[in-house]
């Protein structure tokens, strides 16, 4: 197999030999010239024809393993990414905004992640060697003449968002336990405990492995979505006035807030957070092109679940919808959804965990066979890569002990970027063939320059009320203290 097959994603059979490739001299100069990293992609790939027979079978194994994913498992995997925490923050979104400002948001932002993501698969189908968000930085740096600092800018806001992710399921997975349990155990001892869960889950480096629960994470998230909404609806019924006594409005809460309302807008762009993954799962495709089907699925299905989920459990329990959605359901179906939920918190934390490994692991062992994950080396490097991505989470989680604020703050920062403002940049710095005001780029640019601006607003404004309304609720002492035993909120 020779270098190009593997720096272009194809996927060959090595040859049958016993010996190392002695390269010929004409051979050697033009496979060195081929080795040099560029400006755009450093050194990511391997000299393939100098191993010897059992490195190139790690090589080759490594490869098989790592491109076992069609669309649907594709899907799958999205799903277990994208459809979890942000579903149980909307309904408290839709409270603060009302009825049709919710409305309005959740299908909008909905439709502009499944456009911005359709920008993110162009990209990877037009540059196959971008394996993962910080490639593309460094592709959209290049283009600017700073290609390293494109790459670290993205790689830095990746990683750590990653681990904002992983976070905040592990502070649901203890507000879960508290609820479930019901006790007065110290939050950190249900935090660690939840920590260790997402830890024991991310040990599959693979995302063909991880789709396998990702049936289960699925199943998880609707039923306990199903059964708050089934027990809210019946307990609104049976209050005195039915349904109709409920105290929900289809405008924005009396004396909202800047920072409250764009809170709320945050949790929402927070449910549309699949983007900054969907490279690394693409990198795992062996038909990369069928991307499309799992980005319209994907989706669709958010936009109906969380347009439905916001619309009627707000709708059931009105201004006083918590968040997580799953408390609003009562003292015991809260625990019954809360234990439901607890693959869905878990499994897709734990993808967040396998998607920062498979970025600070590979970039480790960029050009060693270990980074395959297929040997005791890169089995043990692997797992001290994980446990200690775990152990920062599980410190984010403690720091920021809110649900509502830690999904914003994640959001504004981060979403904003990887879901909005990045891919019009990757248009038009890499896609766009032509000037901007060429009539077949024009209304495209003017769509694109609109999901920027987006994106900039929301990391400003975002941030500032993230921010904002942080420093309330520590001045107002409404939430306990860092690593203390207090309820999270």
């Amino acid at each position: 197999m020779d270098y190009d097959e593997i720096s272009h994603g194809h996927r060959g059979q090595p040859e049958n030999t016993t010996a190392p490739i002695a390269p010929t001299e004409d051979t050697a100069n033009r496979d060195e010239e081929k080795m040099q990293p560029t400006e755009e992609f450093g050194e990511r790939d391997i000299k393939v024809g100098y191993m010897n027979e059992a490195d190139r079978h790690v090589y080759e194994s490594g490869i098989q393993k790592f491109s076992r994913l069609g669309w649907k498992r594709l899907t799958v995997v999205l799903i277990v990414e994208a459809i979890a925490l942000g579903s149980l923050s909307i309904p408290s979104s839709f409270a603060t905004l009302g009825m049709v400002a919710g409305v309005i948001l959740t299908v909008g932002l909905g439709i502009v992640a499944i456009y911005t993501s359709y920008i993110i698969g162009k990209v990877k189908l037009a540059f196959p060697e971008v394996a993962h968000y910080a490639d593309a930085g460094r592709l959209m740096g290049a283009r600017l003449g700073c290609p390293r600092f494109g790459f670290e800018l993205v790689n830095g806001m990746l990683a750590i968002q990653l681990l904002f992710l992983t976070g905040s399921h592990c502070l649901t997975g203890t507000i879960a336990f508290r609820n479930i349990t019901s006790s007065e155990i110290c939050s950190v001892i249900f935090g660690v405990v939840s920590a260790i869960i997402l830890l024991l889950l991310a040990i599959p480096p693979s995302f063909t492995e991880m789709a396998v629960l990702g049936y289960i994470d699925f199943a998880s998230i609707i039923l306990a979505i199903g059964i708050t909404i089934i027990a809210t609806g019946i307990e609104s019924s049976n209050e005195v006035g039915g349904l109709a006594a409920v105290d929900w409005s289809a405008w924005p809460k009396e004396g909202i807030t800047f920072s409250e309302a764009f809170v709320s807008v945050s949790n929402i762009v927070f449910a549309y957070s699949f983007a900054l993954c969907q490279f690394s799962f693409m990198d795992e495709m062996h038909t990369p092109r069928d991307y499309v089907k799992s980005i319209w699925a994907l989706g669709l299905i958010e936009i109906f679940i969380y347009t439905l989920t916001g619309a009627l459990i707000y709708a059931f329990v009105g201004q006083d919808v918590g968040s997580p959605a799953l408390l609003s359901a009562g003292n015991l179906v809260s625990r019954i959804a809360f234990g439901v939920a607890l693959p869905v918190i878990f499994i897709s934390g734990s993808i967040n965990t396998v998607v920062f490994g498979r970025l600070v692991h590979g970039r480790i062992f960029a050009n060693s066979p270990i980074r395959f994950i297929n040997t005791k080396t890169g089995w043990l490097t692997w797992l001290a890569v994980i446990t200690v991505g775990t152990i920062l989470a599980f410190i984010i989680a403690e720091v920021i002990p809110f649900f509502n604020d830690l999904l914003s703050i994640s959001s504004s920062l981060f979403i904003s970027g990887f879901t909005f403002y990045f891919p019009p940049m990757m248009w038009f710095l890499l896609l766009k063939e032509g000037s901007w005001r060429d009539p077949k780029n024009l209304v495209t640019s003017i769509v694109n320059l609109a999901v920027f601006v987006i994106g900039m607003v929301i990391l400003v404004g975002g941030t500032y009320s993230s921010v904002d309304d942080i420093i309330n609720k520590y001045n107002a002492g409404t939430v306990h203290g860092v690593f203390t035993c207090g309820s999270p909120e």
